[in-house]
């Protein structure tokens, strides 16, 4: 039998495992994801540079997320879930889409899908505190924060971590942890990724958001609205009580206007926009203000190297999917982890993570460009998008398939891709209602029926599809 002297030596030349996996970054996901790997019977280290204090008891950021039905069956297969106070739970049990002060409007109904709600919003600091006592709870996971991560390394048999405590005096010597796996979960603007040299395409829409919440006079029956404006966009998340969450997405330019504002202007400036539908309205909370930028990583895995949370997926928070995509992300690697490990193979190669990466990617990518056309059409301020945009909510409005297609993505669910379609005589029929529906600016360009296709047509050849950069 005979050995690889130099494979030898490589393998001596790294520092002991630390543990199966490391994780760079504390955020949500990153726990959520070591309480995943734990369960599954791994040893996972997290490294985070904040001080444990900041994890361990986080503050209200401002931040209301809409959980999924999906994210939230994951997070109680962790034991998540039920760690949440309930009063800190609110059922979203329908939404609304409205484009500027037109009447018409696209409505989602919890009831008419077969649901108790359509979501639940649940605040972002209550997330992070559910994740951080599972990881605390969990013998298989160690948390090391206070530590700064001073480069990474992927190689053939283990990736490697250097890094140093905050505060050390100068000249000490980084300390190295290796694992067979390495995780980033180090935010959209990860680093980790980069110094790893996979690269990402992001999106900077020039946008700030602007969050706050606020008591009002009348029930909001569980109903949030998205308001698409001239100028800015107003989300209006419903919260137990009488609180909602005001999200405003405005030119980052007019940001230190708004947030200048004395906490009764900002009120009554919200109050306003919402054309009073919830009466008066008071500031109970701070306001905060993030950049709008999305992302999206150009691989999910490499060998040694798997990205998770917003280091995978950053998303715009329109449709709500951020921290549902990292959640989506911890069921599908740590299932794939899980089973490497139960049948001996190396959980940090990429024969193992090449699922992870495809399956990832196949449910994300169409939401993520999705998202960003939608929010490209309904921003623009350009009279033809506005006609386009009266005319997606009206059609879609009276599409069954097309409202039920969307429902199943605000609740997570997986809808049937081939709904039963009306033949065409059927469709045709029904277009001269559809024409009604529509802006008179563009009633008078579709055509008043639809004519029958001759037999043994060949079906017409279908128009370029946009390119996707215009999406990114």
């Amino acid at each position: 039998m005979t050995s690889n002297p130099g494979a030898d030596l490589a393998q001596d030349s790294l520092p002991p495992a630390a543990a199966d996996v490391l994780v760079i970054g504390a955020g949500p996901a990153g726990l959520a994801l070591a309480c995943a790997l734990a369960d599954q019977g791994l040893q996972v280290t997290v490294l985070e540079q904040q001080e444990e204090a900041a994890i361990a008891a986080p503050r209200p950021d401002g931040r209301d997320i809409a959980m999924t039905h999906r994210a939230l069956g994951i997070m109680e297969s962790l034991g998540l879930w039920q760690r949440l106070p309930v009063a800190e739970v609110a059922p979203l049990r329908a939404a609304d889409v409205h484009d500027g002060h037109t009447p018409r409007q696209l409505h989602f109904d919890a009831g008419k899908a077969g649901k108790e709600a359509l979501g639940y919003l649940v605040p972002n600091h209550w997330l992070r505190q559910v994740a951080y006592d599972g990881t605390k709870a969990r013998p298989g996971v160690t948390l090391r924060c206070g530590v700064q991560v001073l480069d990474v390394q992927a190689e053939p048999d283990a990736a490697q971590v250097s890094l140093r405590a905050n505060g050390a005096a100068p000249g000490t010597p980084a300390e190295q942890l290796s694992a067979p796996l390495l995780v980033c979960a180090d935010s959209r603007f990860s680093t980790t990724r980069r110094r790893l040299g996979i690269g990402a395409s992001s999106r900077d829409f020039g946008r700030t958001v602007i969050v706050a919440r606020l008591s009002h006079e009348l029930e909001h029956n569980g109903t949030a609205h998205e308001c698409f404006r001239a100028g800015n966009t107003l989300a209006i998340l419903p919260m137990n009580g009488r609180q909602v969450s005001a999200v405003v997405t405005l030119r980052s330019s007019e940001a230190p206007e708004w947030m200048a504002l004395t906490p009764e202007a900002f009120a009554t400036r919200v109050e306003a926009q919402f054309d009073r539908r919830l009466g008066a309205m008071v500031m109970t909370g701070e306001r905060h203000a993030y950049p709008l930028v999305a992302v999206y990583a150009h691989r999910f895995a490499q060998h040694r190297v798997a990205l998770i949370g917003d280091a995978a997926v950053g998303m715009h928070p329109v449709t709500a999917h951020g921290y549902n995509f990292g959640l989506y992300g911890v069921e599908v690697l740590s299932r794939q982890l899980g089973e490497a490990r139960r049948h001996g193979r190396d959980i940090g190669a990429m024969d193992t993570l090449a699922a992870y990466d495809s399956e990832h990617r196949r449910v994300t990518l169409p939401i993520y460009l999705g998202t960003n056309a939608v929010v490209t059409l309904f921003t623009d301020d350009r009279s033809v998008a506005r006609m386009a945009r009266q005319a997606v909510i009206a059609v879609a409005d009276h599409l069954p398939p097309l409202k039920s297609a969307i429902t199943h993505q605000l609740t997570g669910q997986r809808p049937n891709l081939l709904p039963t379609l009306p033949n065409l005589p059927e469709l045709g029929s029904g277009l001269g209602k559809l024409r009604e529906l529509l802006p008179d600016g563009l009633k008078e360009r579709l055509p008043a029926d639809l004519p029958r296709p001759p037999a043994r047509s060949r079906l017409p050849s279908l128009p370029p599809l946009p390119k996707l950069r215009d999406l990114f």
